[in-house]
């Protein structure tokens, strides 16, 4: 596998605080990469400096031999496909929104080969029902394949996803997570995941970047997950063990009442 985005020396600041800094590492096509740490050590805002959505204040981001960092929005947006944590609705149709996302690709009109795109993200998914269902009135399941669905067809090279599986249920989390493995292979791009579950995280990741204080605290494969790296970002024993052949996360310090 080749290597497809490269972050050296990322910094970003908030009103002269250092939210990231010095971050780096490197990711391969056909990779799923998994950002895990607590709660406000900049998973999202990582995400947002990769695609320029925040400015970041340093570094360069390296999306084969460009530097997304240097480019427009529209010439990202062609590069770089984004699923936001908290989709926003709207009175618009499953189609319509799918369809929003040709935006970076669409010259004066709509044409055939844009709709052919987005036709076949929708069979891809599964959603072929829902083309016409307004998305102020889907589950969450639905809402994120639909999220998905918008960024795919921007043909991106790199999918970034922001929590994927944040406030669905079991069944769901293991169906957009397989999707996303599906896609990435089947597209030879990569994908690159906040995620709070780090069960889920060792069960459908490659890669692993956990992120402590701000900076990457240790990037690699399977073998740096261990309890005393989940320990070290996470201040919370933990032991793993293997259940019906996949490695679990459980709290070693856990009580119950």
């Amino acid at each position: 596998m080749t290597t497809i985005l490269t972050v050296n020396e990322l910094k970003f600041m908030y009103r002269n605080k250092n939210v990231l800094q010095d971050i780096g590492f490197s990711i391969r096509r056909g990779e799923v990469v998994a950002v895990l740490g607590p709660n406000g050590v900049g998973k999202t805002t990582l995400l947002k400096c990769l695609n320029r959505i925040l400015r970041a204040k340093g570094g360069t981001v390296m999306l084969e031999d460009e530097n997304l960092l240097n480019l427009g929005t529209m010439d990202i947006a062609r590069r770089v496909g984004y699923v936001p944590q908290r989709v926003e609705t709207g009175r618009l149709t499953a189609f319509d929104a799918v369809l929003l996302g040709r935006r970076p690709h669409i010259g004066w009109d709509v044409t055939p080969r844009d709709m052919e795109i987005v036709d076949a993200a929708f069979t891809r998914l599964g959603m072929d029902a829902l083309r016409l269902s307004y998305i102020d009135e889907m589950s969450g399941g639905e809402l994120q394949k639909v999220a998905i669905a918008r960024a795919l067809v921007q043909e991106p090279k790199v999918l970034l996803l922001d929590e994927p599986t944040s406030n669905l249920d079991m069944k769901n989390q293991v169906d957009i997570l397989n999707t996303i493995r599906e896609i990435v292979r089947d597209h030879n791009i990569a994908a690159v995941m906040t995620m709070h579950d780090l069960n889920q995280a060792l069960r459908f990741a490659d890669t692993f970047i956990f992120i402590k204080n701000g900076t990457v605290h240790i990037h690699g494969k399977h073998d740096i997950v261990t309890p005393s790296v989940i320990e070290e970002v996470y201040g919370l024993p933990v032991i793993i063990g293997e259940l019906g052949g996949v490695r679990c996360v459980i709290p070693g310090a856990c009580r119950i009442a």
